[in-house]
């Protein structure tokens, strides 16, 4: 018989680099202490950084190894996660870690947006298939929030943000994949003001789980009679166990787990495929009642925005750990001898460290996760920035939640793509040692592919960019956004240090501008087929110009940090190191983007010219 797997944490962070995303560079000091973030000051946001990384190396790192290769199964109809997740989901709520954004009047800390960004690092990044499961929860539980009755948000809000109930969202069906709109579930009302639910959702993330006393499913079904497509879609709570009115259980709700998917990664973490009504005894009620009847997709909508930021979130954090660790392994692993004594077969072997194409994907690394983080912070900043003027200045409220609008699609897009491409390259950097399980790097990729395909596909997130964002506000979100990059090469094209790369930075954002409008003109010339084979690249031009130019100011305000600073001092490294990121990333990144702007100009349709009997002859 096999030993069990031990527990063993290998996750790590940079506090210092949350630090200054936060305080140096976004200027969270200047929302701390005002409404609706009285409670929170500098010291509770400094020290609740540091308690989540103590607690994520100590409770939910260890475990993640075990969730990978224990898996979840189905035992008597239910699933049974990997050891140690039940014990993690207790400390996780004791601790108020997923309840630590949540409004105070629902049990919560109402923390800003950013900070949360950076706990919610930690937690994905120690372990992201346990993290799905109050992830899902919280992301059910800010619909109900927001789009239920009163007597749906007493019921449920509170249980689901302090973890005594569970969430997911189920919309995929099996012939319907990210088609939301041929979806065959159906609901019937009754005579009592509930529906009876009967249909089949797969592709469930948390679907069933050992981990709560009830799971809430928000369910995307039709009603009699509804509309064809996504107008006809009504949003239903559907508990996994029926509850009365004082919240205690009152047996199933005809809810089963059919099967388990067998996945590339996130093994912890039980994706489902569900039954809704095999017995006819499934029940549902609409969000918000029955005058949202057919309004379930704007409020999907609202789920589905705060998973897209999600997963970008779980993008940066993978790569950050893998790159950290591919870090700690170059700095100690001793191989070959230097590139000046290369001849010389005596010569002391070094530390891969000091191999120049070792140090090449160590920078790539370092620059790409620090953009993304940037990025989401920025994002993050926005929507604090938002609560902060509601009510106060509509005018900044209309340009803030503009910007969370335009950077949702780049966040998730760019976020998952680079961060399975950053966990690739920490693989090569170990070499054959990192394709062994031996180092984490191995689970890290293979848990962050699926981050490009689930909460919509990064085709949908580009697609959403040029079909709707791009448009918004009569393109008044993409002017300011363009705006503010075009402020910043205007004011910083002359600095001594940085004049060079900004002035990369002001031609990708010409192509990115340039690039805007001519799609504007496909759509307006009719030209739609260019569109979709375009949108891909257009994301990754904005995304990168959005992560440069982040970096650049990155690089700015270190650079004038430094210049106060004694060389042997340890942030005059830390500073030299985001300066370095920031020319990095101009310099070998930013040119891309004029390159893929001329390639979009040249209207290839070779992919729709090929015919389907081309591809192959098989």
């Amino acid at each position: 018989m096999s030993k069990p797997i031990q527990a063993i944490n290998r996750y790590k962070a940079d506090l210092r680099e949350f630090s200054f995303v936060l305080f140096e560079q976004f200027g969270i000091k200047n929302i701390l202490g005002q409404g609706p973030f009285e409670a929170w000051g500098e010291e509770e946001v400094r020290s609740s950084i540091a308690e989540c990384y103590r607690f994520v190396r100590e409770v939910t790192g260890p475990i993640n190894v075990i969730g990978d290769t224990e898996g979840c199964r189905i035992e008597n109809g239910s699933v049974k996660t990997p050891r140690g997740f039940q014990d993690a989901w207790k400390k996780l709520y004791e601790a108020g870690w997923k309840s630590v954004a949540a409004p105070t009047e629902h049990g919560g800390a109402g923390a800003p947006s950013s900070v949360v960004t950076c706990v919610e690092e930690m937690l994905c990044g120690s372990n992201t298939a346990f993290n799905m499961y109050p992830g899902l929860t919280y992301g059910a539980a800010e619909v109900i929030a927001q789009f239920g009755t009163p007597d749906q948000q007493a019921l449920f809000c509170e249980r689901m943000f302090t973890g005594k109930w569970a969430g997911t969202m189920c919309l995929t069906e099996p012939h319907a994949g990210t088609d939301v709109g041929s979806s065959k579930t159906t609901a019937k009302r009754n005579a009592d003001g509930s529906y009876s639910i009967r249909g089949t959702k797969i592709f469930i993330s948390a679907g069933d789980h050992d981990l709560a006393e009830d799971i809430i499913h928000l369910v995307l079904a039709r009603v009699d009679g509804a509309p064809a497509g996504t107008k006809g879609l009504t949003l239903f709570i559907v508990p996994k166990m029926r509850i009365n009115a004082d919240g205690t259980l009152a047996g199933s709700n005809d809810v089963t787990t059919a099967a388990l998917e067998h996945k590339m990664g996130i093994n912890g973490s039980a994706t489902c495929v569900l039954n809704f009504g095999d017995n006819d005894q499934c029940l549902g009620w609409p969000v918000g009642g029955d005058e949202k009847v057919n309004q379930g997709m704007p409020q999907m909508f609202k789920l589905m925005n705060t998973a897209r930021i999600s997963v970008g979130v779980q993008g940066i954090s993978v790569a950050a750990s893998s790159y950290l660790n591919a870090l700690e392994y170059a700095r100690e692993r001793k191989q070959g001898s230097s590139i000046t004594h290369w001849k010389d077969a005596t010569a002391p072997r070094v530390p891969i460290i000091e191999h120049a194409d070792v140090r090449r994907m160590l920078l790539h690394m370092k620059a790409v996760t620090e953009g993304i983080r940037a990025l989401i912070v920025k994002l993050a900043t926005h929507q604090d920035l938002v609560r902060v003027n509601q009510g106060k200045d509509e005018k900044a409220v209309a340009y803030h939640q503009g910007q969370v609008d335009l950077l949702v699609p780049l966040v998730k897009a760019y976020g998952s793509d680079q961060g399975f491409r950053v966990c690739e390259l920490a693989i090569q950097t170990y070499g054959g040692a990192g394709y062994t399980r031996d180092y984490p790097v191995e689970q890290y990729c293979r848990d962050s592919k699926i981050f490009s395909i689930y909460e919509g596909t990064n085709h949908i997130q580009a697609m959403d960019l040029v079909g709707r964002k791009l448009g918004q506000a009569g393109g008044a979100n993409l002017q300011a956004y363009i705006g503010d990059v075009a402020k910043f090469v205007a004011t910083h094209s002359s600095h001594p240090t940085l004049g060079a790369a900004v002035k990369k930075l002001g031609a990708a954002q010409e192509a990115v501008a340039g690039t805007a409008m001519r799609l504007l003109m496909w759509f307006q010339a009719g030209n739609l087929t260019l569109v979709p084979l375009s949108a891909n690249r257009f994301c990754e031009m904005m995304s990168e110009l959005t992560v440069g130019w982040l970096l650049l100011d990155a690089a700015r305000i270190a650079e004038e940090a430094r210049a106060k600073l004694d060389a042997k001092d340890p942030d005059y490294a830390f500073y030299t190191g985001k300066i370095s990121s920031g020319l990095y990333y101009a310099r070998n990144i930013l040119p891309g983007v004029e390159q893929k702007a001329a390639l979009l100009a040249e209207e290839d349709k070779s992919p729709l010219e090929i015919p389907d009997a081309s591809f192959a002859t098989v």
